[in-house]
């Protein structure tokens, strides 16, 4: 082993000092990464059942509708019905509005905070290797 200093890198590659703080890294923007990753993911999740809900909605309309009725009358089946995947919808509705608001303060954080904070490297010394070099050709 050599006698560099030895440097732990955390999470998503980032370079951290010995102590366990990041320079440069404090606040808002150590939350924006994961917040982004995590409101795309609840929003294309949350998309995707919605899309589900409203296609199996359709199918019930549709069904209910065969036998000459029409899913918007005023009777207690037809807003059985109607009422069947309303707590989903509104659920769906609401986190995907929460997930696209994380992604998108995610997304501005990262973007504002983009050029103010280079990682870093200690053990640059202005070199550009490429291919040859490190193959030794």
């Amino acid at each position: 082993m050599d006698d560099r200093d030895t440097e732990d890198f955390g999470a998503a590659g980032t370079r951290e000092q010995g102590d366990g703080t990041n320079p440069g890294r404090s606040g808002l923007v150590r939350f924006a990464r994961p917040a982004l990753i995590a409101g795309s993911v609840v929003a294309v999740i949350c998309v995707a059942l919605l899309v589900i809900i409203f296609v199996l909605d359709s199918f019930n309309a549709t069904v209910y509708s065969v036998g000459g009725k029409n899913v918007t009358d005023a009777t207690d089946e037809a807003r059985a019905i109607r009422d069947t995947y309303a707590a989903a919808k509104v659920g769906g509705i609401i986190f995907l509005v929460l997930g696209a608001v994380a992604a998108l303060a995610g997304g501005f954080v990262l973007y504002r905070e983009r050029n103010t904070s280079p990682l870093i490297d200690e053990d640059d010394d202005g070199q550009d290797w490429d291919y040859e070099d490190l193959a030794g050709q």
